[in-house]
């Protein structure tokens, strides 16, 4: 077996383009999620090498630093928590999940990913969850007070405070500015 720790996997979308892309090139997949792929045989220096080249072919990154795949791990979790879950613990301490799931020291993860990100883990969720809260906003079938309170807001003033910080506008400017500038088929002749 080997396992590939991959960059830039962020949706199921992308899961499918690695299974394919590494299928296509006769590889058996055990497993598959969000920045990693288990092998079902091991692979030689050259084939990793073409499975390098096909996957930065298709946008993505075989990471082979340990302090990357780490960086990479956290990103995952947070961007599968907020963009890819349905249902939500009724707190959610992004923090002790991390540290949790990761199996290590949140204040060594946090130092390394501030290091070599530039912001904290606490700015990359904030930006995760902005940018849920825009595509919740573009779909138009939450309100705001459910879209505060799927993505763990305290209140919608609280939402509304990050989302205009973040974006320069409001929610609602925000939702104004996506309004559909065509009259649906019913409405041609008002």
């Amino acid at each position: 077996m080997k396992n590939l720790s991959i960059k830039n996997m962020v949706c199921n979308r992308c899961i499918r383009v690695v299974k394919e892309d590494l299928e296509a090139m006769g590889h058996e997949i055990r497993s598959i999620k969000l920045g990693e792929v288990i092998l079902g045989k091991p692979v030689d220096e050259n084939q990793l090498s073409q499975i390098r080249e096909k996957l930065e072919a298709s946008g993505f990154e075989l990471i082979d630093d340990e302090q990357v795949k780490t960086i990479e791990e956290v990103k995952t979790l947070v961007i599968e928590h907020i963009h890819h879950h349905k249902e939500k613990p009724d707190y959610l301490n992004f923090s002790d999940f991390l540290a949790e799931r990761m199996e290590k020291n949140y204040t060594n993860l946090s130092r390394l990913f501030s290091a070599m990100e530039g912001i904290t883990i606490e700015k990359y969720i904030i930006l995760q969850k902005i940018e849920r809260v825009k595509e919740l906003l573009l779909y138009g079938e939450q309100s705001l007070s459910e879209i505060a309170f799927e993505l763990g807001y305290s209140s919608v003033a609280h939402l509304s405070g990050q989302f205009k910080k973040v974006t320069g506008l409001s929610p609602t400017a925000f939702q104004k500015m996506i309004e559909p500038r065509r009259k649906s088929l019913d409405q041609i002749n008002e």
